[in-house]
């Protein structure tokens, strides 16, 4: 490392208050995971948590080497807006892949329709249509 050999003290103060804060964040996200009952309770505590723990961590260690090497460091920028740009992505694709599931499966209790936006069709509903009598008649043409 080149620069100080030791960086200030309200660097480190500062990095460590950051860390004690990422890592709050993420093991309350974490018991949230653990305590939360269904699928769709329990995909909410992982995606804040990546956004807000992982970006708590992410600025202590660019306040560390920055002020330990005496020079801008923005590596962790990158890493930051990585994980802006994929975190909520990755979590909508889950909970639509589960909405989905849940929605083939017929389930009535996953919660699915909580925001009246999917339907779960009824049984009979989606059942193919029953075959045509033999007293119609062959089918008209054009129709």
């Amino acid at each position: 490392m080149s620069g100080l050999e030791q960086p200030p003290s309200w660097a480190l103060a500062g990095a460590a208050l950051l860390l004690v804060l990422g890592a709050s964040i993420t093991l309350i996200g974490a018991l949230g995971l653990l305590r939360l009952r269904t699928f769709y309770q329990r995909i909410h505590g992982p995606a804040i948590t990546i956004t807000l723990g992982a970006g708590s961590v992410l600025l202590a260690s660019m306040l560390y080497f920055t002020a330990a090497q005496s020079r801008l460091v923005m590596h962790e920028l990158i890493i930051a807006a990585f994980l802006l740009m994929t975190a909520p992505v990755v979590s909508m694709m889950l909970m639509r892949a589960a909405v989905y599931r849940d929605l083939r499966a017929r389930r009535q209790d996953s919660g699915v329709e909580a925001g009246k936006v999917y339907a779960v069709a009824p049984a009979q509903q989606l059942a193919a249509p029953p075959p045509p009598s033999p007293d119609a008649g062959p089918p008209l043409p054009g129709r």
